[in-house]
């Protein structure tokens, strides 16, 4: 949490006051203060945040990430409209003015919330059609007071939970599509939730936990309204969401509340001016990571709430967790402009998110844990707080994570670019791909290219496509595990120390032609986690690495593994969709040998060739991997509820011989030892 507090601090002192330069110019961090002209930010009396995302499909990913979308594209995600029993059209809450349904809460705008984005990402003529379906839909069930959608009541009161994710798709599609009906759409929803007592307001668990959600919505319309009454809504949704702001505790240990919930604080921030605010919500990020997030991966141990003695890497996160973890982290990064979120984001994204999917995106896993070396249809509660198989590739797990993984790519590829206050633009994340914004004062087109394989190999290259005369800003965020960074311009280094964790700007005028070269050196790094039994875990970059477990596929009938609360559609062809279980065929009970003066000299980077599949999170074809010694441990066994063992005390004994080990990216290993006890010589 310090480190993350001094960025915050750093990133606000350090907003330079910048004059157009025909050559290149260092200009620091983005600005805190300021007016982006092309670009809507933060209204008055609402403080400025130094970021500003960029309307969705601004940036459109190639390399790996863009075809990370195509996978989903043409896997679950793309086709969950046509076998969910929650997206069936007929009898449907979202497409009623009456509110009533059999089907209607969450699934269709936790879908949706992806899957429109995806289109307009991908360009996709059908999904953006069948995303049209339903946008429609929600824009007719609006009624008379202003309430929409589906009527659900729990305990007397009206639940407002799913409303949230709708207001963001509908967010979305106003920055595609700048259709004029959503303005006045939202605007009357919510003089309706205005007029809804205190007593009556956000009292459910879940929409409790998730008003930050609703808040953010608020602040969204207010930004482009100006309607003084969004400001009162805004204090009154504080004042009912559940409190993230307790010292030492949590209102609750939920995996995807903590995720998605602990950056409501923050988001008030905005309007209270409050530096305790944003400091509430990087508490509650440390905390649940000082008493449960002891392992690799950037998560925490919830498989679906946080114990206390529940600390081992077997304990999981729920695939939910992360696609909301990184949501907030950019959220938290427009609104901070502390490059530790980003660096969060890459944690997640590339080392715990990718294995809770098979590699053809076509089903999915409700937890996934840094330890997990058995991926079967057996219920292992009470080891993880939850009962059913789930840990199985279920493309019918539990519902909500079933339709909320459509987001999973999409947040990282929206999140890449963001505008700054100074009418430049800040690469946040590394992808491939082609960026069409505007920059300047006079809000010229912009088109920059980005190349990389990163975080596979330590190269980027922005190149500039078009740019306006008198230029703009550039500003680059230097990973926050990278030492001795580099930038360069048309080749000619600029004269610029790069500081881990912070940005690194660039102001010229721009032409067609010019480049921009990062260089991020990679380097071996232990961690050893010294709450967790002295275990390490092994980094070359920003990738963490597991065992190379041989993963043996057996397929299972989805239709009698299907969770309780996931359905088909009638007539949906099960056999297309199978399930799988994922079984070891070969050990997984190793200690590492490492050398304790100089643990790098342990280790062997062996590069591969880029895959053909472009698609690097998977053990056969993963471009980079580690070789070094390690012993069996033959008393490391399954426990009693079929999970990975609790890791060993280290330093561990053990008479078995030396053998070599090869470790791959912790993202691409569905089995995986993420946390390794060390044995001596």
């Amino acid at each position: 949490m310090n480190r993350m507090l001094s960025c915050l601090v750093l990133a606000a002192a350090c907003g330079p006051t910048l004059a157009a330069q025909p050559s290149a110019q260092p200009a620091g961090s983005p600005p805190m203060a300021g007016t982006n002209h092309s670009y809507v930010s933060n209204r008055p009396p609402l403080r400025t945040g130094p970021l500003i995302k960029l309307p969705v499909a601004s940036f459109r990913p190639s390399g790996w990430v863009g075809k990370a979308l195509e996978l989903q594209r043409d896997g679950l995600a793309g086709h969950l409209g046509e076998i969910s029993v929650w997206l069936t059209r007929k009898d449907n809450a979202w497409l009623r003015t009456d509110g009533k349904g059999q089907y209607g809460w969450e699934e269709v705008p936790y879908w949706l919330r992806g899957y429109a984005r995806m289109a307009y990402i991908l360009g996709d003529q059908r999904m953006l059609d069948e995303a049209k379906v339903w946008i429609e839909g929600t824009l007719s069930s609006q009624r008379e007071n202003g309430d929409f959608g589906p009527v659900q009541m729990r305990n007397g009161k009206r639940d407002l939970w799913a409303q949230m994710l709708m207001l963001q798709v509908l967010q979305s599609f106003h920055e595609f599509s700048n259709d004029p009906r959503v303005v006045p759409f939202m605007t009357r929803y919510f003089k309706w939730q205005a007029t809804i007592p205190d007593e009556q307001f956000l009292k459910d668990y879940w929409e409790n936990s998730r008003g930050g959600d609703n808040l953010a919505s608020v602040y969204w319309l207010y930004n482009r309204t100006g309607d003084a009454f969004l400001l009162e809504l805004a204090t009154k949704i504080d004042r009912n969401t559940a409190n993230w702001r307790q010292a030492e505790n949590l209102p609750n240990w939920h995996v995807v509340n903590i995720a998605q919930c602990f950056r409501a604080p923050a988001i008030y921030s905005l309007q209270s001016g409050k530096k305790g605010d944003i400091n509430a919500s990087y508490r509650s990020f440390a905390l649940v990571r000082e008493r449960y997030g002891q392992v690799p991966g950037g998560m925490f141990g919830a498989d679906e709430n946080a114990r206390p003695g529940h600390t081992d890497p077997h304990q999981a996160a729920e695939t939910c967790g992360f696609v909301e973890q990184i949501y907030s982290n950019m959220i938290m990064t427009e609104i901070t402009g502390d490059p530790s979120w980003a660096a969060n984001t890459e944690d997640v994204a590339f080392n715990s998110m990718p294995a809770a999917f098979t590699p053809d995106y076509r089903a999915l896993r409700y937890l996934t844990a840094p330890n997990q070396v058995v991926s079967d249809s057996k219920n292992h509660a009470p080891g993880v707080a939850n009962e059913g198989p789930f840990f199985l590739m279920n493309p019918f797990s539990s519902r909500c994570c079933q339709h909320n993984h459509s987001s999973a790519w999409v947040n990282y590829a929206e999140h890449a670019w963001m505008a700054t206050l100074d009418d430049g633009l800040a690469a946040v994340l590394y992808a491939s791909g082609e960026l069409n914004a505007k920059a300047g004062a006079a809000g010229g087109a912009v088109t920059l290219v980005t190349g990389t394989n990163y975080p596979f190999e330590d190269q980027v290259v922005i190149s500039v496509k078009k740019a306006p005369p008198g230029g703009f800003p550039i500003y680059l965020c230097i990973p926050q595990w990278c030492q001795g960074a580099s930038v360069a311009v048309n080749g000619k280094s600029i004269d610029e120390r790069t500081t881990p964790g912070a940005f690194v700007g660039v102001r010229r005028e721009w032409k067609a032609g010019d480049s921009i070269s990062l260089s991020f050196p990679m380097h071996l790094k232990v961690r050893t986690w010294e709450k967790n039994k002295g275990s390490v875990s092994i980094d070359y970059g920003p990738l963490t690495f597991s065992l190379k477990i041989d993963e043996k596929y057996e397929a299972v009938a989805s239709d009698k593994t299907a969770i309780g609360d996931s359905g088909w559609q009638p007539g949906a062809d099960a056999k297309k969709w199978p399930s799988h279980e994922i079984l070891p065929t070969s050990p997984w009970n190793y200690a590492l040998v490492i050398d304790k003066a100089d643990p790098s000299t342990s280790f062997e980077v062996v590069r591969k060739s880029w895959p053909a599949s472009n698609q690097p999170f998977t053990n056969a074809e993963a471009p980079i991997v580690l070789h070094v010694k390690g012993k069996r441990l033959p008393g490391w066994t399954l426990d009693e509820h079929g999970l990975a063992g609790a890791v060993p005390q280290s330093p561990v004994e053990s008479k078995e011989p030396l053998v070599e080990l090869t470790l791959v990216p912790m993202g691409g290993a569905r089995l995986r030892i993420s946390s390794f006890p060390v044995t001596n010589r």
